[in-house]
């Protein structure tokens, strides 16, 4: 009960002071790169070295992708019958292809499984950013092309190798192999307990809803897909190929979650509709506290 009194909290704590003006209207920036460069990286220091890989943990790698190709597949098919230009496209599938995995997956992955299937999150995570760094980029970019125009694979490259996340994930694997962490691991314990708090705080900082009514049907048609049918098309998957287990359930409670905050960073960065991502984002995450309570109960239904 505590995580979940803790998850409202810091996202109304955050959304409070924004309205109150008591807070710099940037400063989710400040707390994001402390996030991005400390925490998360904290995180994979801490939980990569425990995981005992097998083969079913290629299923959290699987699903993540599932869940990109899904959108693709439906938003094509819906921007097609409502003659959508590829600017729109672009911005649904970033809206509804990738889920908030670490800033509100792993304070939710404690709160409903425990810390201890944080390692299966962290498989998830990693494997949505690179997702993004490469097929979202790419997408985005598209709706910016001018005829004859492609995309740089340096640029992708340099986007992708720089990110900070990654680059503790890749340094946790390699290096678990030849030093032993658990020495510092009071010292990660530390800086991954500031990633919850802080990353749910930093939402609720960028939390807006004015305007939603003119884009009604195109937030609940990228809602619909991320909160629904995503996890529902990984939950099939996972019962086709017999996968069980944690491995199972962090992989469709990870797909449950809502949209991942930096879609919005990207659809404003490359000049796309940034006011429906980020409403998306702000919706979904509002909704998917209670749709991801749900989806716990068809889980431990469905996944013995």
């Amino acid at each position: 009960m505590v995580n979940f009194i803790m998850i409202a909290f810091c996202i109304a704590a955050g959304m409070l002071l924004r309205r109150t003006n008591l807070i710099h209207s940037e400063a989710h920036k400040g707390i994001n790169t402390w996030i991005l460069y400390f925490a998360l990286p904290a995180v994979s220091f801490k939980y990569i070295p425990k995981i005992v890989w097998s083969s079913q943990l290629l299923f959290p790698i699987f699903s993540a992708v599932l869940v990109w190709a899904g959108s693709w597949l439906f938003m094509e098919w819906y921007c097609r019958r409502k003659f959508y230009k590829q600017r729109s496209r672009s911005s649904l599938e970033l809206a509804a292809g990738y889920s908030n995995t670490s800033f509100i997956g792993f304070p939710l992955i404690m709160a409903y499984f425990g810390e201890a299937q944080l390692p299966i999150a962290i498989i998830c995570d990693q494997t949505t950013f690179i997702l993004l760094a490469t097929a979202g980029i790419i997408n985005a970019l598209k709706a910016n092309l001018q005829e004859g125009q492609s995309i740089e694979a340096k640029f992708m490259i340099r986007k992708l190798i720089t990110f900070p996340p990654l680059i503790g994930c890749l340094l946790a694997l390699t290096l678990s192999q030849f030093i032993d962490f658990s020495v510092a691991e009071p010292f990660f314990d530390k800086l991954v307990a500031t990633v919850g708090p802080l990353a749910l705080f930093s939402i609720g900082l960028q939390l807006k809803f004015e305007g939603w009514r003119q884009q009604f049907a195109q937030i609940s048609t990228a809602m619909i897909y991320k909160l629904i049918l995503a996890p529902a098309l990984v939950l099939l998957f996972a019962l086709l190929l017999g996968v069980k287990g944690p491995v199972a359930r962090i992989s469709i409670f990870e797909a449950a979650m809502p949209t991942l905050v930096t879609s919005g960073i990207i659809a404003e960065q490359y000049h796309l509709n940034a006011k429906l991502v980020n409403l998306v984002i702000g919706f979904s995450i509002v909704i998917g506290l209670m749709t991801t309570a749900l989806w716990d109960l068809v889980i431990r239904f469905a996944i013995a």
